[in-house]
């Protein structure tokens, strides 16, 4: 299992769910993906396209205007 970062704060919708979309076809299932980003709608986008692409959601947080959604990928789905 590796844990991996992706940064896209200062990205707007879509475009965090792009860049974590095109991040998770490089990973392995099980791997785990940290998502850091400034657009508050990433809040709910990214836990929403994890759950259609059947990717775990392990923890959501938000500090500092910054939300940092932490998934484990999935290829069982894709």
């Amino acid at each position: 299992m590796n844990v991996r970062r992706l940064d896209v704060r200062h990205l707007l919708c879509p475009l965090p769910v792009i860049r974590t979309q095109q991040k998770v076809k490089e990973l392995m299932s099980g791997d785990v993906l940290e998502v850091v980003s400034t657009d508050p709608g990433a809040l709910n986008d990214i836990p929403a396209w994890c759950r259609v692409n059947g990717h775990r959601v392990l923890k959501v947080t938000e500090q500092d205007r910054e939300v940092v959604v932490r998934l484990e990928v999935s290829k069982t789905s894709q």
